[in-house]
């Protein structure tokens, strides 16, 4: 399966959206509206904010669908984030996991994660074993 994903950048660095990771947390739009539009075309307006502003918003993303890299990094191929793992429990939500890891799947595939990576509590996902907000819809509680 291909999973989509759309790049934006203002030079100094490249936003990656994944739209099949997102899990609407509507964070992104609802506290930097000046960047993310998710009415217009292109919805990420790079413009509308300065670079170490859409930074810490992207690192707020819930799911990981919004990541970033500084594209002097891209071009030599470095992307992953120097920090400690934190898990951390979400009331009635995911499993936010910040850092490095590595998710391996029962076909034995793997997949590099950095920044935050939400993983499912409720067991509603269709994008097992991430999260994609259906704890909102299925009422789970834990």
């Amino acid at each position: 399966m291909s999973e989509t994903t759309k790049k934006y950048t203002n030079g100094e660095i490249t936003v990656i959206w994944k739209p099949d990771a997102c899990a609407h947390s509507r964070l992104c739009w609802t506290q930097l509206n000046e960047v993310f539009k998710p009415k217009e075309r292109p919805w990420v307006q790079m413009e509308g904010a300065a670079t170490d502003r859409i930074i810490e918003q992207v690192n707020k993303c819930p799911s990981g669908a919004l990541s970033f890299v500084y594209n002097e990094e891209q071009e030599a191929g470095e992307s992953r984030v120097d920090a400690e793992s934190i898990v951390e429990v979400t009331p009635n939500g995911p499993l936010l996991i910040y850092g490095n890891l590595t998710v391996r799947h029962p076909d034995g595939r793997e997949e590099k994660k950095f920044k935050t990576t939400a993983l499912c509590r409720c067991g509603g996902s269709a994008n097992k074993p991430y999260c994609d907000g259906t704890h909102r819809k299925n009422g789970f509680e834990g």
